[in-house]
């Protein structure tokens, strides 16, 4: 019986790739961004926020992109009790506010991203965009 598995994890060189093409496409939009990477385990493999981001986009980036790994699933889908309460349950580690996106690679979860700053539609098509370019499965 095997007791250990094999976790998938996304590398420092594509985290940061993931950073500069987020960062990237949200200025060409005209909008100040904080963007977050976490390994399945919710460990920060990379961060950054663009000048003139908000104070609190980078809070919301990391639980943006905890919530995408911890779940396996883009943020935003969830019934709004649960919503209002994963928050609270996880000590406000998770949320479901749109712009949080599994970084998955032929079906095996590596990690979550998280974008923050924009309206959610524009934090969420920075998302796609990163994930496009990383060659990530679309969400």
């Amino acid at each position: 019986m095997n007791k250990t598995r094999k976790v998938s994890q996304i590398t420092a060189e594509a985290a940061l790739e993931a950073v500069s093409v987020a960062l990237t496409e949200a200025a060409k939009m005209g909008v100040k961004i904080s963007v977050a990477i976490v390994n399945p385990d919710l460990n920060l493999v990379a961060f950054a926020r663009a000048d003139g981001a908000t104070p609190h986009s980078i809070e919301t980036s990391r639980r943006k992109a905890n919530t995408a790994a911890s779940t396996g699933k883009a943020t935003g889908w969830m019934s709004a009790d649960l919503a209002l309460t994963l928050p609270m349950g996880t000590g406000n580690l998770l949320t479901n506010i749109p712009g949080g996106v599994p970084l998955r690679f032929d079906g095996e979860l590596a990690g979550g991203m998280g974008i923050a700053g924009g309206t959610v539609e524009q934090d969420a098509a920075v998302a796609s965009a990163a994930l496009s370019a990383l060659a990530a499965d679309a969400v």
